[in-house]
């Protein structure tokens, strides 16, 4: 929807949907929807109308254009954007060894290089109306301002979301603005490098990088250095992926080279305070059984299911970005390193997650929930303090789009609150499962580990062989390629 950059083009779109905007109406009004009593007539029309734009119509590249474009800066909060300088190789050179620290098997990367960062600090901004925009000065004098609303010697560092090849922090300044303004927290928010052009490891050094810039920033940064105990990783969807494997390295960098070198100084690897991560993407395969039972939910159409055929990639009209050369089937990383713990976090062995940060996790009734439930569950098992919040009935990533909606407020008051006590080390950790009913009505506790049925020995046979399905599904794609190039 983020393409539909003019009115003209916005209305063309919704005429060609009064069909299904009156369908949905109906059955909805009859009570004859097959999700009555769990979605409200909005959330109901949303999930509609959003299902209907995600096809695979429209190149990649022009995806990544569109749902890039800043809609400009207005309203109550402060952008100040900055460009985190390039750091030395030794950056990459870290993951390369958690990667190769944590392998499975024979999984391979591609080598992402180092580059500058671009970020952006954001905050609430008080007292002005919602078409305000930024005064006209320097980004380091919007940042002094923005310092002027916030707390010291604490930030929240934010992955935005969008399948690792989409979106940009342009995306989610609403969203990140309530925590902000709920916490009281300036907030960093990333531009990590997308795939498929950059894909793995590219967007977990780039995280890497910004974690450090906040904790030794590099010469001619704006903020003050802020100790790691008070930094809370957030992020939605492979934003919350990207918070996950980032800690994952960091964990086991601590086990084998507990310092880096950042520039030219030796910084020794700390955990951040916390994680807050909303709809996290946990299996990059999306092999858990709740992508299809819960389909009726949410606007992330169930993927393949049919392991008998060979995996194919995703597709889309071809152009400059999508298919690679050699190709691969899917756009974020090499088919053999799908189900790598710094790729999927899911895969990660429980043990890995010993000595974690508290971890607080907000979900809907969607696709992606077992996934979060299950890596919860494993992490609670080993004694990392877990908080999980489920709102039923509720699509991947609600709280982006219902920000102003009672269930919304409801989100982000429990996100915020997490992140709050984790930055003052209160985290009280639970063994269950928070079950936020339709409309707020109830709350029910669900022990953690009676949230999905299936066993760990169970989850990792399901995503071996996904693993193994997606690798001879690449095999045959490059075998293809190489045969096509002889001739």
């Amino acid at each position: 929807m983020s393409t539909l950059n003019s009115p003209m083009k916005l209305l063309k779109a919704m005429v060609i949907r009064i069909p299904l905007i009156l369908k949905t109406l109906l059955l909805h009004a009859i009570r004859l929807s097959p999700v009555t009593g769990k979605q409200d007539l909005r959330t109901e029309l949303t999930v509609a109308i959003i299902r209907s734009f995600i096809t695979q119509t429209m190149p990649v590249g022009k995806q990544q254009k569109g749902s890039m474009r800043d809609p400009g800066i207005k309203g109550p909060m402060w952008v100040s954007k900055i460009t985190l300088p390039q750091p030395e190789d030794s950056i990459q050179e870290a993951v390369f060894k958690a990667f190769e620290e944590l392998k499975l098997g024979d999984e391979t990367y591609d080598i992402p290089g180092m580059v500058p960062v671009e970020a952006e600090w954001t905050a609430y901004r008080s007292g002005v109306d919602k078409n305000a925009t930024l005064p006209d000065i320097s980004e380091e004098e919007k940042f002094k301002e923005l310092r002027k609303e916030t707390k010291d010697g604490m930030a929240i560092l934010y992955f935005h979301g969008g399948a690792y090849f989409l979106m940009d922090p342009c995306s989610n300044r609403n969203s990140v603005v309530q925590l902000s303004k709920r916490t009281g927290a300036p907030v960093l928010s990333i531009r990590y490098r997308l795939a498929p052009q950059h894909p793995f490891p590219s967007a977990l050094v780039d995280a890497l990088v910004a974690y450090l810039s906040l904790i030794a920033p590099p010469p001619g940064s704006y903020h003050e250095p802020i100790p790691a105990k008070k930094i809370v990783l957030s992020g939605d969807s492979a934003g919350g992926n990207l918070c996950l494997v980032l800690l994952q390295t960091l964990l086991t960098l601590r086990r084998i080279s507990p310092t880096i070198t950042f520039h030219g100084r030796e910084i020794p690897i700390e955990l951040p305070a916390g994680l807050a991560l909303s709809s996290p993407w946990c299996d990059i395969t999306r092999s858990m059984p709740s992508v299809v039972n819960n389909a009726l939910y949410d606007f992330l159409a169930p993927p393949s299911q049919t392991p008998e055929t060979l995996y194919t990639p995703p597709r889309f009209p071809p152009d400059t970005v999508w298919p690679r050369n050699p190709p691969r089937v899917d756009m974020y990383s090499n088919a053999n390193a799908c189900i790598h713990p710094l790729v999927s976090p899911l895969s990660a062995r429980k043990d890995l997650w010993k000595g974690a940060p508290p971890i607080f996790m907000n979900m809907g009734e969607e696709g992606l929930s077992d996934e979060g439930l299950i890596l919860a569950r494993k992490m609670h098992q080993v004694g990392v303090p877990v908080l999980v919040e489920q709102f039923e009935g509720m699509p991947h990533c609600f709280g982006l789009f219902m920000i102003e909606t009672p269930i919304g407020k409801r989100l982000f008051a429990g996100m915020s609150k997490f992140c709050e006590d984790a930055i003052a080390a209160r985290v009280t950790p639970s063994d269950h499962l928070t079950y936020i009913g339709y409309k707020l009505r109830s709350t029910r506790q669900v022990p953690l580990d009676k949230t999905v049925e299936l066993s760990d020995d169970q989850v990792d046979a399901i995503l071996r062989k996904r693993a193994a399905w997606r690798v001879e599904g690449e095999k045959e794609l490059q075998r293809q390629f190489y045969e096509k190039a002889r001739l």
